[in-house]
């Protein structure tokens, strides 16, 4: 009996044994994987970069992927994964009555030594901002960064307006290829720097942000986008080009925009007075045409189908 026990005790202290060494040794519970983003940065280096420069947060986002416990910008209408390529849009679903109306306020340093100077012009054409407000039309402003600091009250105005959408037009207007209608051109370097930037200044007056941006004269190739895609955007081109910077008259914005126009489009305006003097007394032609076609203006993430 004595002996019959010491076999059980042994038995039993090996199979105890046995499956220690197997919990010591077994597979560990299975993880998903954990996919990395297109372009990351080198362990310990901060969050992704483009052209050797690095790129801040967008505001509520920690930098990198998934450590963030505020909406950051993935809420926003525009919003693309940090790192892949930004898509390029032209214009929405060509169904239903909606059009979207853009404006862009464009800065450059020229623009801004004459408002330095003795008989500063106007880059702002509050026209326009008072006619889309009388009537309650929404529109969609695609603001440099330079215009912005320049005008911060009218800036402030708009995005006090819930029918006004703001997006992203550089930060000083300089073109992001080559050649660009004789735009100053940005070194490839400064391209992810610049937009953020931009960002960073039209943010901080809140109202009805998005991750909209545009090029300056539309210019951009693969190596833009490629710059552009840590900033998580989409790209709006447009495909109503109404031509109003320096007309001299009226009539040729107002047959550009209605005979181009169609369900969907984004039509592309411009709020800065000086170079688009003509663009307030076109506007309200251009919207008792849209009205005549059975279209309505929409803020540009309804037209989009956001």
């Amino acid at each position: 009996m004595l002996a019959k026990n010491s076999r059980v005790l042994l038995t039993a202290t090996i199979l105890a044994l046995a499956a220690i060494v197997a919990l010591l040794v077994g597979p560990t519970p299975h993880r998903a994987p954990v996919r990395a983003a297109v372009l990351k940065a080198p362990a310990g280096h901060g969050p992704a970069t483009a052209g050797g420069t690095a790129v801040p947060p967008a505001p509520g986002q920690s930098g990198l992927p998934g450590q963030s416990g505020q909406p950051g910008n993935g809420g926003l209408p525009g919003a693309t994964p940090p790192g892949t390529l930004p898509p390029v849009v032209d214009h929405g679903p060509r169904t239903g009555r909606k059009v979207a109306l853009t404006f862009d306020a464009d800065m450059t340093d020229t623009m801004r030594r004459q408002l330095r100077g003795p008989h500063p012009p106007s880059y702002a054409n509050l026209a326009i901002v008072e006619l889309l407000e009388r009537e309650r039309v929404p529109a969609t402003f695609f603001l440099t960064g330079k215009w912005v600091e320049d005008y911060p009250e009218l800036t402030r105005r708009l995005a006090a307006n819930p029918r006004f959408e703001l997006a992203n037009h550089t930060y000083g207007h300089a073109a992001f290829t080559p050649r660009c209608y004789h735009l100053p051109p940005l070194p490839r370097r400064e391209m992810t720097r610049d937009v953020a930037r931009t960002f960073e200044v039209i943010g901080r007056y809140g109202g009805r942000q998005t991750r909209y941006f545009r090029f300056p004269g539309l210019c951009h190739d693969r190596a833009a986008l490629t710059e552009l895609a840590p900033l998580g955007l989409t790209v709006v081109d447009g495909d109503v080009v109404s031509g109003d910077p320096f007309a001299t008259a009226w009539q040729p914005i107002v047959r550009a925009v209605l005979s181009q126009v169609r369900p969907g489009s984004v039509i592309i305006l411009h709020v800065t007075e000086a170079n688009a003097a003509m663009t307030d007394e076109a506007l309200p032609r251009i919207l008792a045409g849209l009205a005549e076609r059975g279209l309505e203006p929409a803020p540009l993430s309804e037209v989009l189908g956001r």
